[in-house]
């Protein structure tokens, strides 16, 4: 197809079709930044409501860079993948006591910034500064791959090369943020993964997928990684108004965060077997032992989490004995307003909602 023409239509759907949303209508470039964070990995209608939060909580670079860590980590809760919030708490505090609150202004110097891939540095670059340079993402990989078929494996390193300088060949000077916006807004509404609009698509008499019969084949990706299964036993051991808390260490899912002690099993059925976790209970007055029966799953990119919950509710006379035993293991004990301010996984929120 020809590269201008395509530019052309893209650009006429765009303005009849784009949504309405808030980092589109600004040129700065925290925004533009904290949006592209914000949406790595997650789709425009769960970000958008914590890019909300975060601009309201914190308006400007300076703020977010001043803020504590754990503050940025509670409003991130929920929305997975932690290490996003970590470097934009560290690319904030970066910009703010070594940038004096400014952002760089082109692609190559964006690209410095803790957390600033290719694809980011290319969206700040070319919405707040028109630097032209192409944005590629899923939504991009999959449209000039159907559109000009292009069968390079998108998701290698060296097909994520090749897609990148071809969209920079054919992205227009004069417009370049628009083109950008515009092409990705095509990948997630018309040119979707599954099931995509050939029919009313403006471009389908030219598309070679669409002409070739290709467009499910189209991209080409290599094969998934395995995804490892593991299985969680949590205690959550209640005394009194406190709650007993770990904090996650490195190396792991859900770094910094806050979650219950628990013994990881090697199998799944060992969830349904009475807990040998926790075992020195004997040692408490125990008002009650609940064993929750249902196994929560929870899917992360690599992982699939099952977890299972045993409610311990301890006498309150047995805190001094159980302080000991919580700092013993480097644990925590919060009241309830502590436990609702720590920044928690999903998968505990999940259970402490159905608890209520």
């Amino acid at each position: 197809m020809n590269q201008k023409v395509f530019s052309q239509r893209l650009l006429e759907w765009y303005a009849v079709h784009k949504r309405d949303l808030p980092w589109r209508n600004t040129r700065n470039p925290y925004f533009i930044w904290l949006s592209e964070i914000i949406l790595q990995q997650t789709r425009v209608a769960q970000g958008l409501p914590y890019f909300e939060k975060f601009a309201a909580n914190y308006p400007n670079v300076q703020a977010l860079a001043q803020a504590p860590e754990e503050d940025v980590m509670r409003l991130w809760q929920g929305l997975g993948y932690y290490s996003r919030a970590r470097n934009l708490h560290a690319c904030a505090k970066e910009i703010f006591e070594n940038r004096e609150s400014k952002f760089p202004e082109t692609y190559t110097e964006l690209l410095q910034l803790k957390g600033v891939g290719s694809y980011t540095a290319a969206a700040i670059a070319s919405f707040a500064f028109g630097e032209a340079v192409a944005v590629v993402d899923g939504n991009v990989f999959r449209v000039l791959s159907r559109v000009f078929g292009l069968t390079a494996v998108s998701n290698s390193s060296k097909g994520k090369k090749l897609f990148e300088e071809f969209a920079n060949k054919i992205i227009p000077l004069e417009n370049p943020a628009d083109f950008n916006q515009a092409i990705m807004e095509f990948g997630a509404l018309q040119c979707t993964p599954k099931n995509p609009e050939c029919n009313t698509c403006p471009i389908s008499e030219a598309c070679f997928a669409y002409q070739k019969g290709m467009v499910e084949s189209l991209p080409i990706k290599s094969k998934k990684i395995k995804v490892k299964e593991r299985y969680f036993q949590y205690a959550h051991i209640l005394c009194g108004e406190y709650t007993v808390i770990k904090q996650r260490g490195g190396g792991d899912i859900w770094q910094g965060l806050f979650d219950f002690p628990l013994e990881e099993l090697q199998l799944k059925e060992a969830l349904q077997l009475e807990s040998q976790f926790f075992a020195d209970q004997d040692n408490y007055r125990t008002l009650n032992v609940i064993k929750n029966p249902y196994v929560f799953k929870h899917v992360l990119t690599h992982q699939k989490i099952f977890a299972n919950f045993v409610k311990f509710v301890i006498e309150e006379s047995e805190k001094p004995k159980l302080s000991a035993w919580v700092k013993n293991k480097g644990y925590q004990m919060v009241d309830q307003t502590q436990l609702e301010s720590v920044a928690k996984p999903r998968l505990i929120l999940k259970y402490l909602n159905d608890e209520k």
